[in-house]
């Protein structure tokens, strides 16, 4: 029994993310619905296995989520500044949403394209645990009407209703399940985009952008939206920095991402993880970038390479 359950981990992992928007917090419920699960008689009779795993999950998270604040990111907060050279002061105080590493997805964990895009994840946040988890169940697990509402101990026309609430909501903020770009157009975009943040070439990371492109930097609350601030921004960046930087590529979110390292006298130290999205022309659409210690730790990185190092 122990063995099966195990096998359903890593796709809970991902379940519990998109419900509670922190790798840590998911990592706890899973593991409280391993030990339920344990605990629990299985009953083959009345649903299979992982749609059972799925009911503990789901609950375990609805029971996380009571009195919690939601883990937003900054462009979730309110307008976006027009002053690139604002001070970058971090709200320590709120639970920022943070990125899903990537390498937590085993090979055999198949993530429905777009379903985990950081924008998307943010955007879940926003609605109410219970229309969160049909949207989820229904929309990204495609689990049928009537298997959600056995799993939430409702009726079908609730579930049905929850969704079109949640649909509704999701399209009134901008996001919802969209068509994603080709992998060869996201690497073609990216390799440009890290040639040019590398010898901190500004025009040429301006031209990768859309017109509104979005910058965002958790857990500093402020964001930017345009091509201008988008310039002004990154030349205050390399003025306070300097020119010379090295990257080391990631995913996140099944999105491309890199760890950002500066030069320093003895060698290049870790200054950010940067998220990028990719639209399907090629375009850069937004750029979330975290600063902070704990998602650092979350992807493992070396605070520091030496000068020789790739």
């Amino acid at each position: 029994m122990t063995e099966a359950v195990e096998d359903y981990r890593s796709e809970l992992l991902v379940h519990c993310y998109r419900m509670l928007g922190s790798v840590d917090d998911a990592e706890d419920v899973v593991q409280e619905t391993m030990l339920r699960a344990w605990r629990a008689d299985y009953d083959p009779e009345r649903a299979s296995r992982r749609t059972w795993l799925y009911r503990i999950a789901t609950n375990a998270c609805l029971t996380a989520l009571r009195g919690r604040a939601r883990r937003p990111l900054p462009s979730g907060l309110g307008a976006p500044s027009d002053d690139p050279s604002a001070p970058l002061n971090p709200a320590l105080d709120l639970p920022w949403l943070r990125p899903f590493p990537d390498a937590l997805l085993p090979e055999e964990v198949v993530v429905r394209r777009g379903s985990l895009r950081l924008a998307f994840v943010a955007a879940m946040q926003v609605l109410p645990p219970k229309q969160r988890a049909v949207l989820i169940l229904r929309e990204v697990l495609e689990f049928p009407a009537a298997e959600v509402a056995d799993l939430l101990d409702t009726s079908v026309p609730a579930v049905n209703s929850a969704l079109q609430r949640a649909r509704t909501a999701l399209s009134a903020l901008g996001e919802g399940m969209v068509e994603e770009p080709s992998d060869a157009t996201v690497r073609a975009t990216v390799d440009r985009y890290v040639r040019a943040f590398e010898v901190a070439d500004v025009d040429g990371l301006v031209r990768l952008l859309t017109a509104d492109a979005v910058m965002e930097m958790p857990p500093v609350p402020l964001w930017y939206r345009g091509r201008a601030d988008y310039a002004a921004f990154m030349r205050r960046v390399y003025a306070m920095n300097g020119e010379a930087w090295r990257v080391v590529r990631l995913a996140a979110n099944t999105q491309p991402a890199f760890a950002a390292y500066v030069r320093s006298d003895e060698a290049f130290t870790l200054h950010t993880l940067q998220v990028l999205t990719v639209s399907t022309d090629g375009a850069i659409t937004r750029n979330v970038v975290f600063r902070d210690p704990v998602v650092f730790a979350d992807f493992a990185l070396p605070p520091v390479l030496d000068l020789n190092q790739r």
